[in-house]
C-alpha cells in the first residue's frame, strides 16, 4: 500500500467528487419532480415511493460483486465502467414514456451510481492515512449533500424553463464528463491478493462481530435517513404541512444545506477526535438518539412540523453516517472494498426498504380510512420504533465485543 503526497491526494478527491456530486443529485432529484411525475404518471403513495426506491434497490443488488471488482481491479476501472451505465440510465429516464420504463431506468441509474462513493472509499483505504479517511469520508458525504443541495431549488427553478426530461439529458452529459476527469486524474494500482479468506470470499467480513454490530443502525437509522431525505420529506412538505412545490423545494434545499455543514463540520473534527479516543461506538451512542427525539417532534407537530424539525431529523442521524468507515478499518486493506460494499448493501437495502415501506404504509392507512396527515404519522411511527429497536441491538452488541476484546 502507498499513500498519495498531499497534491495527489486532493486531486484524486476532487476527481472522485465530482461524479459523486452528480450521483447525489440523481438520488435526490425525486424528491423535488414528486409532483410532476405524480401528476404526469397518476403515481399512488406507494409508487412514487418505490420509483425513487428503485434507484436504491439497483444500488443494493449490485454491492456484493462490486466489492469484490474493487478490491482485484482497483476504483479506476470499475468506477469507469459503472458510471458509464449511470449516463445510460440517465438517458433512459429521459425518453420513458410509462412507469415500468421509469422505474426500470431509476434502477439503471442507482447500479450506475453504485461505485461512485465506494470506490473512492476504497481507494482512500489504501492512499490515506487512518485520521484522513475519516476527514474524506466525511467531505464526500458533504459533496453528496451539496449535489442533494442542487436537486432542491435549482432544479425547481429550472424545471419551468426546460422541463424534467432535459434534465436528465444533462445529467447524462455531465456524468460522462466525470468519466474523463478519472479517467485523467485517478491513479491505477496493481492487483493485490485478497488476505483473510478465499480470493472474493466476504465470509471474513459476514463473520466479523462488529460488522452486525452497526448492520442494524445502518439499516434502520442510516438508511432511513436518506429514505427521508432523498424522497419522503418533499411529500411530508407538501402533503401533511401543506406547502407549495416552490416552498418545499426550498425546505428540501434547507435540508439539504444542512447536511452539507454537517458534514463539514464532522471532516474537520473527526481526525481531532481520534487522536483523544473519542470512538464511533461512542459518538453513537451518544448522539443517535437526538434523531429518535426529532421523529418524535415531528410525529407529534405534524402539519406544524416544517423543514426546521426534517432537518434536525437528517442532521443528528449523522452520527451512524461514522459507522461506515470505521467499518472499512476493521478489516485489512486488501478486503476494504467487500468490507464497505457489504456494509453499503445494508444501508442501501434499508433505503428500499423504508423507502417503499412508508409508502406502503400511508397507503395502507389511508385505505383503513385515516386521513393523509394521520396516514403519515402512522407510517413515520413504525419507522421510529424500528429505528429504536435497531438502537437496542447496537448499544446490546456493542457491550458484548467490549467485554469479549481481548
Amino acid at each position: 500500500m502507498s499513500l498519495l503526497d498531499r497534491r495527489q491526494a486532493v486531486v484524486v478527491f476532487l476527481a472522485f467528487a465530482f461524479a459523486y456530486f452528480f450521483a447525489a443529485v440523481l438520488r435526490a432529484i425525486t424528491a423535488t419532480l414528486s409532483p410532476v411525475l405524480t401528476a404526469e404518471f397518476h403515481l399512488a403513495a406507494g409508487d412514487l415511493g418505490l420509483l425513487a426506491g428503485g434507484y436504491f434497490l439497483g444500488f443494493a443488488l449490485i454491492q456484493l460483486p462490486l466489492g469484490t471488482w474493487l478490491d482485484r481491479h482497483g476504483p479506476l476501472k470499475v468506477n469507469l465502467r459503472f458510471v458509464a451505465l449511470a449516463v445510460a440510465g440517465c438517458v433512459a429516464f429521459a425518453v420513458a414514456q410509462s412507469f415500468g420504463w421509469l422505474l426500470a431506468a431509476r434502477v439503471l441509474c442507482g447500479v450506475g451510481v453504485s461505485s461512485c462513493l465506494m470506490a473512492p472509499l476504497t481507494g482512500f483505504r489504501r492512499w490515506f492515512t487512518p485520521a484522513v479517511q475519516l476527514r474524506t469520508n466525511s467531505w464526500m458525504l458533504m459533496t453528496g449533500s451539496l449535489g442533494m443541495v442542487a436537486s432542491t431549488l435549482p432544479v425547481q427553478w429550472l424545471l419551468p424553463q426546460v422541463g424534467w426530461r432535459p434534465l436528465f439529458w444533462g445529467l447524462a452529459v455531465l456524468m460522462a464528463l466525470s468519466m474523463l476527469i478519472i479517467a485523467w486524474r485517478v491513479p491505477d494500482w496493481s492487483t493485490e491478493d485478497a488476505t483473510g479468506g478465499p480470493r472474493g470470499s466476504y465470509a471474513p467480513v459476514w463473520r466479523h462481530p462488529y460488522f452486525w454490530q452497526m448492520a442494524p443502525v445502518g439499516f434502520f437509522s442510516y438508511g432511513g435517513m436518506i429514505a427521508v431525505q432523498s424522497l419522503w420529506a418533499g411529500p411530508w412538505l407538501s402533503r401533511v404541512a401543506g406547502w407549495d412545490p416552490v416552498a418545499a423545494a426550498g425546505g428540501l434545499f434547507t435540508i439539504n444545506l444542512s447536511m452539507l455543514a454537517t458534514f463539514w463540520v464532522w471532516g474537520l473534527v473527526n481526525p481531532w477526535l481520534q487522536r483523544r479516543g473519542i470512538v464511533t461506538d461512542r459518538l453513537i451512542a451518544w448522539g443517535l438518539p437526538l434523531s429518535f427525539v426529532a421523529l418524535g417532534l415531528l410525529i407529534a407537530l405534524g402539519p406544524a412540523a416544517g423543514a426546521g424539525v426534517l432537518a434536525f431529523f437528517c442532521v443528528s442521524s449523522t452520527f451512524v453516517s461514522l459507522a461506515q468507515p470505521a467499518v472499512g478499518m476493521v478489516f485489512p486493506a486488501s478486503l476494504a472494498g467487500r468490507a464497505l460494499s457489504a456494509y453499503n448493501l445494508v444501508i442501501f437495502v434499508g433505503v428500499f426498504v423504508v423507502q417503499w415501506g412508508i409508502g406502503l404504509l400511508v397507503d395502507a392507512f389511508r385505505a383503513a380510512g385515516w386521513t393523509e396527515v394521520a396516514a403519515f404519522r402512522g407510517a413515520f411511527g413504525v419507522f421510529l420504533a424500528t429505528s429504536m429497536l435497531s438502537y437496542a441491538w447496537f448499544l446490546r452488541a456493542a457491550s458484548h465485543n467490549h467485554r469479549h476484546r481481548p
